[in-house]
């Protein structure tokens, strides 16, 4: 299959692109940098300076959308605006340089996160649950409807509102090892606030299980069958580390380094992966101790 692959550059680009190989799949990408992987060609765009260009898209079978500016920095109304725009206008204009081609692509799979149901406590999360009403939640919102620009031009669209992606060389995981490390980790806050997460082995999988199977379409929670608190998940990598896991981690501490960015690390979505499971999805790594021990341990 020929797939297109937007803002591959990041953590979870790489990964995606090496098993889409692997597969015998030919791959572009388009985006502001290229990944650099010998057999992937590149198109240079900015996703929201206007449409990419034709030739980017000419004979694509599938689209695989993961552009978005990084929300794990400190935020102010600048940073805000490319988070939002990166995102909603971003992938406008990808469906409106798909509208140009004469033959569409068969699937667009897009970027979505689990940001979208906002801070919901213990109550559980399913794809049918309703959009929450911080920032975050209205970024995904929006990033969502524009994917389903692309069902109007008769695609089948899937959206992947994806949990924290759990792997050893990048992501989220990167930073939330780095106190436990030193010998300084725990939980954050209260500890009580549900975690999503999914390796990323699992989260390729995903995409590859979206791109193949027809019935799954529309929003696809991209998180392990097994959420837990943020006690227990610190507890977890403590013990993956082998390095202890008691020290908590103070609200008005994360405030002080991340402003405003530090309520999304301290929201609870208990989200469940009700669509991807129900197709037949099977979870390589369903249980946290055992991805985070893989990952460290091998």
């Amino acid at each position: 299959m020929n797939i297109a692959i937007t803002g591959a550059s990041g953590f979870l680009g790489p990964h995606l692109i090496a098993r889409l190989l692997k597969d015998g799949h030919s791959i572009r990408t388009l985006g502001r940098r290229d990944t650099g992987i010998a057999g992937v060609r590149h198109f240079a765009w900015d996703a929201t300076a206007g449409e990419p260009s034709p030739d980017s898209l000419e004979g694509v079978e599938a689209v695989v959308n993961l552009i978005g500016e990084p929300v794990a920095q400190r935020w102010n109304s600048e940073v805000k605006r490319r988070i939002r725009e990166s995102r909603g206008k971003g992938t406008r204009n990808l469906v409106s340089g798909l509208a140009r081609l004469a033959v569409k692509p068969r699937v667009f799979v897009g970027g979505s996160a689990v940001g979208f149901y906002g801070d919901r406590g213990d109550e559980l999360l399913t794809e049918n649950s309703s959009a929450g009403q911080d920032f975050l939640a209205q970024v995904c919102l929006e990033w969502e409807e524009a994917s389903q620009g692309a069902a109007k031009l008769g695609m089948r669209v899937v959206v992947l509102r994806t949990g924290i992606v759990l792997g050893a060389d990048g992501g989220a995981l990167a930073q939330m090892a780095t106190p436990f490390k030193a010998g300084v980790g725990g939980p954050v806050g209260s500890g009580k606030q549900w975690v999503p997460w999914i390796h990323v082995d699992d989260w390729v999988e995903l995409v590859l299980f979206a791109l193949a199977n027809e019935p799954v379409k529309g929003p696809v929670n991209a998180v392990a069958s097994n959420p837990v608190r943020n006690a227990d998940f610190a507890h977890a990598l403590g013990s993956a580390l082998s390095r202890p896991s008691l020290l908590p981690v103070p609200v008005f501490a994360l405030k002080l380094l991340y402003g405003e960015a530090a309520n999304a690390l301290v929201s609870s979505q208990r989200a469940l992966p009700t669509v991807a499971t129900r197709a037949g999805f099977q979870f390589r790594y369903p249980e946290v101790a055992g991805a985070l021990n893989q990952i460290y341990k091998g």
